[in-house]
Protein backbone atom coordinates (compact mmCIF):
# COMPACT_ATOMS: atom_id res chain seq x y z
CA UNK A 1 0.00 0.00 0.00
CA UNK A 2 1.47 3.37 -0.92
CA UNK A 3 1.98 6.06 1.74
CA UNK A 4 -0.70 8.40 0.37
CA UNK A 5 -3.32 5.63 0.49
CA UNK A 6 -2.20 4.47 3.92
CA UNK A 7 -2.33 8.04 5.23
CA UNK A 8 -5.82 8.58 3.81
CA UNK A 9 -6.98 5.28 5.27
CA UNK A 10 -5.51 6.41 8.61
CA UNK A 11 -7.80 9.44 8.52
CA UNK A 12 -11.13 7.93 7.55
CA UNK A 13 -14.21 10.01 7.95
CA UNK A 14 -15.88 9.78 11.35
CA UNK A 15 -18.44 7.01 11.36
CA UNK A 16 -16.76 5.29 8.42
CA UNK A 17 -16.66 2.01 10.28
CA UNK A 18 -20.12 0.77 9.34
CA UNK A 19 -21.95 2.41 12.22
CA UNK A 20 -19.78 1.06 15.01
CA UNK A 21 -18.70 4.52 16.11
CA UNK A 22 -18.51 5.50 19.71
CA UNK A 23 -19.20 8.98 21.06
CA UNK A 24 -18.89 11.82 18.58
CA UNK A 25 -18.36 9.50 15.61
CA UNK A 26 -14.90 8.33 16.70
CA UNK A 27 -14.51 4.59 16.25
CA UNK A 28 -12.09 2.47 18.22
CA UNK A 29 -10.41 1.53 14.92
CA UNK A 30 -9.88 5.20 14.07
CA UNK A 31 -8.47 5.87 17.55
CA UNK A 32 -6.19 2.84 17.31
CA UNK A 33 -4.84 4.02 13.94
CA UNK A 34 -4.16 7.50 15.32
CA UNK A 35 -2.46 5.97 18.37
CA UNK A 36 -0.37 3.63 16.24
CA UNK A 37 0.70 6.64 14.16
CA UNK A 38 1.92 8.44 17.30
CA UNK A 39 3.41 5.24 18.72
CA UNK A 40 5.55 4.80 15.60
CA UNK A 41 7.16 8.21 16.01
CA UNK A 42 7.52 7.73 19.76
CA UNK A 43 9.16 4.33 19.36
CA UNK A 44 11.64 5.63 16.77
CA UNK A 45 12.53 8.58 19.02
CA UNK A 46 12.77 6.46 22.16
CA UNK A 47 15.07 3.87 20.63
CA UNK A 48 17.21 6.46 18.86
CA UNK A 49 17.53 8.51 22.05
CA UNK A 50 18.53 5.45 24.06
CA UNK A 51 21.06 4.37 21.44
CA UNK A 52 22.60 7.87 21.27
CA UNK A 53 22.70 8.20 25.06
CA UNK A 54 24.28 4.76 25.42
CA UNK A 55 26.89 5.38 22.71
CA UNK A 56 27.81 8.73 24.29
CA UNK A 57 28.02 7.14 27.75
CA UNK A 58 25.32 9.36 29.24
CA UNK A 59 23.50 8.49 32.45
CA UNK A 60 19.85 7.46 32.70
CA UNK A 61 18.31 10.91 33.15
CA UNK A 62 19.97 12.70 30.20
CA UNK A 63 19.36 9.65 28.00
CA UNK A 64 15.68 9.57 28.98
CA UNK A 65 15.32 13.32 28.34
CA UNK A 66 16.88 12.93 24.88
CA UNK A 67 14.62 9.95 24.14
CA UNK A 68 11.52 11.95 25.13
CA UNK A 69 12.58 14.95 23.02
CA UNK A 70 13.20 12.69 20.02
CA UNK A 71 9.89 10.88 20.59
CA UNK A 72 8.04 14.19 20.32
CA UNK A 73 10.16 15.22 17.32
CA UNK A 74 9.49 12.02 15.35
CA UNK A 75 5.84 11.90 16.42
CA UNK A 76 5.30 15.42 15.10
CA UNK A 77 7.44 14.74 12.01
CA UNK A 78 5.23 11.85 10.89
CA UNK A 79 2.14 14.02 11.15
CA UNK A 80 3.86 16.97 9.45
CA UNK A 81 4.85 14.77 6.53
CA UNK A 82 1.22 13.99 5.72
CA UNK A 83 -0.04 17.53 6.24
CA UNK A 84 2.72 19.06 4.11
CA UNK A 85 2.02 16.47 1.39
CA UNK A 86 -1.54 17.84 1.28
CA UNK A 87 -0.12 21.24 0.28
CA UNK A 88 -0.49 23.01 3.62
CA UNK A 89 2.08 25.72 4.40
CA UNK A 90 4.73 24.90 7.02
CA UNK A 91 3.46 27.31 9.69
CA UNK A 92 -0.09 25.93 9.52
CA UNK A 93 1.20 22.36 9.32
CA UNK A 94 3.27 22.82 12.50
CA UNK A 95 0.25 24.27 14.36
CA UNK A 96 -1.92 21.38 13.19
CA UNK A 97 0.68 18.77 14.21
CA UNK A 98 1.06 20.35 17.64
CA UNK A 99 -2.70 20.41 18.14
CA UNK A 100 -3.13 16.88 16.84
CA UNK A 101 -0.35 15.06 18.63
CA UNK A 102 0.76 16.83 21.81
CA UNK A 103 -1.62 15.18 24.29
CA UNK A 104 -1.32 11.79 22.62
CA UNK A 105 2.49 11.83 22.65
CA UNK A 106 2.59 13.22 26.20
CA UNK A 107 0.36 10.44 27.55
CA UNK A 108 2.33 7.85 25.61
CA UNK A 109 5.65 9.14 26.92
CA UNK A 110 4.36 9.33 30.50
CA UNK A 111 3.22 5.70 30.40
CA UNK A 112 6.22 4.40 28.44
CA UNK A 113 8.86 6.11 30.55
CA UNK A 114 6.97 5.48 33.77
CA UNK A 115 6.95 1.74 33.13
CA UNK A 116 10.66 1.71 32.28
CA UNK A 117 11.51 3.85 35.34
CA UNK A 118 9.51 1.60 37.69
CA UNK A 119 10.54 -1.75 36.17
CA UNK A 120 13.34 -3.17 38.35
CA UNK A 121 16.60 -3.10 36.40
CA UNK A 122 15.12 -1.70 33.17
CA UNK A 123 16.78 1.70 33.50
CA UNK A 124 20.19 0.07 33.81
CA UNK A 125 19.68 -2.58 31.13
CA UNK A 126 21.96 -2.29 28.11
CA UNK A 127 20.84 -2.38 24.48
CA UNK A 128 22.34 -5.87 24.16
CA UNK A 129 20.20 -7.28 27.00
CA UNK A 130 16.81 -8.90 26.57
CA UNK A 131 15.47 -6.97 29.59
CA UNK A 132 15.95 -3.68 27.72
CA UNK A 133 13.91 -4.81 24.71
CA UNK A 134 11.25 -6.66 26.73
CA UNK A 135 10.68 -3.67 29.03
CA UNK A 136 10.57 -1.33 26.03
CA UNK A 137 8.11 -3.52 24.11
CA UNK A 138 5.80 -3.94 27.11
CA UNK A 139 5.99 -0.23 27.99
CA UNK A 140 5.10 0.77 24.41
CA UNK A 141 2.25 -1.77 24.30
CA UNK A 142 0.87 -0.43 27.57
CA UNK A 143 1.26 3.14 26.29
CA UNK A 144 -0.77 2.15 23.21
CA UNK A 145 -3.55 0.64 25.36
CA UNK A 146 -3.76 3.69 27.63
CA UNK A 147 -3.47 6.29 24.84
CA UNK A 148 -6.06 4.79 22.47
CA UNK A 149 -9.05 5.84 24.64
CA UNK A 150 -7.50 9.32 24.96
CA UNK A 151 -7.34 9.59 21.17
CA UNK A 152 -10.89 8.24 20.81
CA UNK A 153 -12.12 10.88 23.22
CA UNK A 154 -10.20 13.66 21.42
CA UNK A 155 -11.24 12.61 17.90
CA UNK A 156 -14.86 12.32 19.03
CA UNK A 157 -14.69 15.98 20.07
CA UNK A 158 -13.05 17.20 16.87
CA UNK A 159 -9.59 17.39 18.48
CA UNK A 160 -6.38 15.39 18.05
CA UNK A 161 -6.16 13.57 14.75
CA UNK A 162 -9.58 14.92 13.78
CA UNK A 163 -7.74 18.24 13.26
CA UNK A 164 -5.36 16.53 10.81
CA UNK A 165 -8.32 15.13 8.89
CA UNK A 166 -9.53 18.65 8.03
CA UNK A 167 -6.47 19.09 5.81
CA UNK A 168 -7.14 16.07 3.59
Amino acid sequence: MDHAHAHEEHHQHPGGDGGHSGHGGASWAMAARATLHCLTGCAVGEVLGMVIGTVLGWGNVPTMILAIILAFFFGYALTLRGILAAGVDLRTAVRVALAADTLSIAVMELIDNGVIALWPGAMDAHLSEALFWIALAISLALAFVVTTPVNKWMIGRGKGHAVVHRYH
